[in-house]
Formats: C-alpha cells, sequence, structure tokens
C-alpha cells in the first residue's frame, strides 16, 4: 500500500484512514484507488480494528477521479480492458460495505463523483458547512450511474430526489444533505475529529460481535425481502450474541454502572 496518498493511524482498535493528495483536492490518482482497495479489501480480516474513521487532507475529502494524471500509453483503450479498470475503482465501495467495521466519513469540501460514492459507501457520513456533493459523472461525459451512486442515492433519500440531483450533477450543500438525511452532522472543520470522536466513545462501548454484526444486518435489510427475512437475521445475531462472555459483560456493567470490558476480538 502507497502510505504516502494514504496515510494509517492506528489506535485503541480505530484506524484513521486519511486521504493524503491536498494539492489535488485528494482526487482519486491510480496510486490512491489501489490504496483504497488494499486498505478497504484487508478490513475483512482485521478483528483488532473495530471502526474505520475516513477523511481527507486538507480542506477537501476528495473531489473524484484525478483527471489531470497522466495516463500514459497504458490507458485503457478497449472495452475490455476499459471494465478492468472500472472494476479497480468499483470494488473499493464494494469492500467498504462487505468489511465488517462501520465507517465514519468526515466530509468537508469537495466530495465529487469517486468522493460522492466514497461518502455515500460510508455508515456516518458527518459534514462541515463547505461540503458539495454531486455526481460529477454526468458532466464529463459519463452516466452518473457510477461506483455504486445509483444503488446507494435512492435507498437514502428516495427515487425523485435522487433523480433530481443524477440527471443534473447539480450539487448538494451541506444543509441541504442534512435534510435529506445523507449527513447526520454539520460541524466547523476543526471539530471534525472531536465530533468523530464522540462517535467512536459510543461505538467502542458495544461489543465487538454486536458492532460487526449490527453493520451486517442493516446491510442486509435495504435488499430484505420483507420483514420477516429481517427477523430472521436480527434474531441469528441476537442468538450468536448472546452466546459469548462479552453478552454477560454487558449486563454486569450495565446492572454496575461502570464500563464495559470486552475481548478484543469478534
Amino acid at each position: 500500500m502507497n502510505h504516502e496518498v494514504l496515510k494509517i493511524e492506528e489506535q485503541d482498535g480505530v484506524i484513521w484512514a486519511t486521504m493524503n493528495r491536498p494539492e489535488r483536492l485528494n482526487a482519486l490518482s491510480r496510486d490512491l484507488v489501489e490504496a483504497l482497495r488494499e486498505f478497504f479489501t484487508g478490513l475483512y480480516w482485521r478483528h483488532d480494528v473495530r471502526v474505520v474513521v475516513l477523511r481527507g487532507a486538507g480542506a477537501n475529502f476528495c473531489a473524484g477521479l484525478d483527471l489531470k494524471e497522466p495516463r500514459g500509453s497504458n490507458a485503457p483503450r478497449d472495452v475490455s480492458s476499459g471494465l478492468v479498470s472500472q472494476r479497480q475503482i468499483s470494488e473499493i465501495v464494494i469492500a467498504m460495505r462487505r468489511c465488517p467495521q462501520p465507517i465514519i466519513a468526515l466530509v468537508n469540501g469537495a466530495a465529487s463523483g469517486g468522493g460522492f460514492a466514497l461518502a455515500l459507501a460510508s455508515d456516518i457520513r458527518i459534514a462541515t458547512p463547505t461540503m458539495r456533493m454531486n455526481a460529477a459523472f454526468i458532466r464529463i461525459g459519463l452516466s452518473a450511474c457510477d461506483i455504486g451512486v445509483s444503488y446507494f442515492l435512492p435507498r437514502m433519500v428516495g427515487s425523485s430526489v435522487a433523480a433530481e440531483y443524477m440527471l443534473t450533477g447539480r450539487f448538494i450543500d451541506a444543509e441541504r444533505a442534512y435534510g435529506l438525511g445523507l449527513v447526520s452532522r454539520i460541524v466547523a472543520p476543526e471539530r471534525l475529529d472531536d465530533e468523530a470522536k464522540s462517535f467512536l466513545a459510543d461505538m467502542l462501548t458495544t461489543t465487538p460481535l454486536g458492532l460487526r454484526l449490527t453493520k451486517e444486518a442493516l446491510n442486509v435489510a435495504i435488499d430484505a425481502n420483507g420483514l420477516e427475512a429481517v427477523i430472521a437475521m436480527e434474531d441469528r445475531n441476537q442468538i450468536l450474541c448472546g452466546q459469548g462472555e462479552d453478552f454477560r459483560e454487558g449486563v454486569t456493567a450495565f446492572l454496575e454502572k461502570r464500563k464495559p470490558q470486552y475481548g478484543r476480538k469478534a
């Protein structure tokens, strides 16, 4: 992994992943795409990591694909190689949804195109007043349906509002995003990390298994075939969580009014 374009900081079960190309608004270069894909794919087996915070260095989250990066003679020239190149990017959001750790996105400034997709693929989005998100693809001669945006956005805001933004490429500002439920909080840029830490404090008081299975069940519930399918997943998760020592520790800590001490693995 290229740790220059994607800085990784680990502490107490949390990874802070920072896209580090501030001079290019953290646009997705080939190296950054590869680093993000490798990072999120590898998280599936990281039982020591409980939560991920994704952010951009400087004043922006991610301005999408770096269109100014020289492509050279190895750039895709036919449909087959183009699809391979495309999948190298889209696999990032698949890995983000597949990894069991909740992902908190700190969305400051531009979150366009691929940056929009990264924000939508996260579990929680915290914005700043300068945040501007859009499906930029349609403004450069492509379809707006790219990197999972056409999957995530209608499920979050409804088909009509999704069509409004995907057919036009218009920007969604922070206030509109908050009103639509796309972001959970709007805070000043200097308070982004502190706001994330408040979420982390709550998440890290849950059992490792309970946190992971909750993300898994939420993913399934979005596309489940009705209430009974969702209830079956919930029933399964509750029985699994109730079998270990962490459940007993959680109940004991609650009754004793203290912070629980859970095992590190799930």
